[in-house]
């Protein structure tokens, strides 16, 4: 049991957990093109948006509640959105010429979300991809740029795609290097999805977990590393595909035997706004409603996840006008759930609401700085001193919210079943229906 109760979050994953919902930009060459993966040989001269109205972007995603953006500094093209010193493919070449991750940076500082990079190690472009140290000390320049030159970063996004190069040739990454590198310049930021804090859920559908643990095998930090299972090649359905990836990993049951080698390893889950993950017209009738959005939201904020979501801009270089009313609608639905939110009075774990409510989710959240440790937990609500069970969860975390049916209760009552250790519950709170 001690062996469990030891493994806990890092101060960085700790201070990720807590930002809940943030966004991902997916903007780039592919954007002028409508691709999804270009291959790398489209002219600079194609990079060419009117203008990149980055205020808009963020204030956008602000409006949904998001806490933070990422942009697509190089995606799988290598076209890069900052004038770096590694390629002649980048927006210094471009006739729009302005450095975008710069203007990203820049606006997320003034409007108070924090800024993050997704850097693809896979490189369709550059002649030395495939070359082994030759592409790696590319790519670590290309990393040194952006971790020095745009302020604090709070996450480093990479995936694992990889394939043949403009040589012909594919490439074996040096992750250890890569991450050496994150510690060293960026010590704060989490490395996510190919990296040893952040683990991506299994699908780009939003789908989440019953259940969702973040002490896991350490193993599964090596499953994106060993087999990109993300996006296929101009498959721009591929964020609504759900696939079926094991749906316990840290229960009892799924750990046995590896008590020796768990790590605290949580989930993100992420999918787009759009089918694609790049803006394309024909998708404009396909945007995501606001409910839609927001049930992937509960489940996963409120399943010991965070969600990040993609919104792309178009080649405009402004979001669409559909996408942006739906984070608004978004971030109002976010703020009536907060806003129905009672905290009573509590008494260890139960929580009285001083008077007759009808409640219709239970919020629950654990100190995970001391490990996450409630392998079952039933709530139960009183109503004419009568207590009845409204739900049972097998796991908490960081945040669950556990929903039901709308029942009248003047009190909340949880029972803590089997834990690792002693329960440590430290959020208990109500939803008015």
């Amino acid at each position: 049991m001690n062996k469990l109760l030891h493994v806990r979050p890092s101060a960085r994953q700790l201070a990720w957990q807590a930002m809940e919902f943030y966004g991902f930009l997916h903007f780039g060459m592919n954007t002028m093109t409508g691709r999804e993966w270009g291959l790398g040989d489209d002219p600079v001269s194609r990079f060419d948006p009117r203008t990149v109205d980055a205020d808009q972007w963020v204030t956008a995603l602000k409006s949904a509640g998001m806490t933070g953006v990422i942009i697509t500094a190089k995606h799988h093209d290598g076209f890069c959105l900052w004038p770096t010193a590694t390629t002649g493919y980048s927006v210094a070449s471009s006739p729009f010429g302005a450095d975008v991750v710069g203007l990203v940076a820049e606006a997320a500082r003034r409007h108070g979300l924090r800024f993050g990079v997704y850097l693809s190690p896979w490189d369709r472009n550059h002649p030395s991809y495939g070359t082994g140290k030759g592409y790696d000390d590319v790519y670590i320049a290309q990393l040194t740029e952006l971790l020095t030159g745009y302020g604090p970063v709070f996450t480093v996004w990479l995936d694992g795609a990889n394939g043949e190069g403009p040589n012909g040739k594919t490439q074996e990454y040096d992750w250890e290097r890569y991450y050496a590198l994150v510690r060293e310049l960026q010590p704060d930021a989490v490395i996510s999805v190919c990296g040893p804090d952040v683990r991506w859920c299994g699908n780009e559908a939003g789908e989440t977990r019953p259940d969702e643990w973040s002490v896991v095998p350490r193993a599964l930090r090596n499953v994106e590393r060993i087999a990109a299972k993300s996006q296929k090649v101009d498959d721009g359905e591929f964020s609504r595909l759900i696939r079926s990836d094991d749906v316990d990993l840290g229960s009892r049951d799924a750990i046995a035997g590896c008590e020796d080698d768990l790590v605290w390893y949580p989930a993100e889950v992420n999918t787009s706004i759009r089918p694609g993950w790049f803006y394309h017209p024909a998708e404009d009738g396909s945007v995501r409603s606001a409910e839609d959005l927001f049930e992937i939201y509960l489940k996963s904020v409120g399943g010991n996840s965070t969600f990040l979501l993609n919104v792309p801009p178009a080649p405009s270089g402004r979001l669409h006008h559909t996408d942006v009313a739906v984070l608004a609608a978004l971030g109002d639905l976010i703020s009536d759930l907060r806003g129905r939110v009672i905290s009573g009075h509590r008494d260890d774990l139960l929580l009285d609401l001083d008077e007759v409510h009808v409640v219709e989710a239970v919020v629950l959240g654990e100190d995970i700085s001391r490990g996450q440790r409630i392998e079952e937990l039933t709530v139960l609500g009183r109503r004419a001193g009568e207590w009845t069970a409204l739900g049972t969860v097998r796991s908490v975390g960081y945040q669950r919210i556990l929903r039901f049916p709308p029942v009248e209760v003047d009190a909340i009552r949880v029972d803590v079943g089997a834990t690792r250790g002693e329960p440590l519950l430290i959020r208990l709170e109500a939803i008015r229906s």
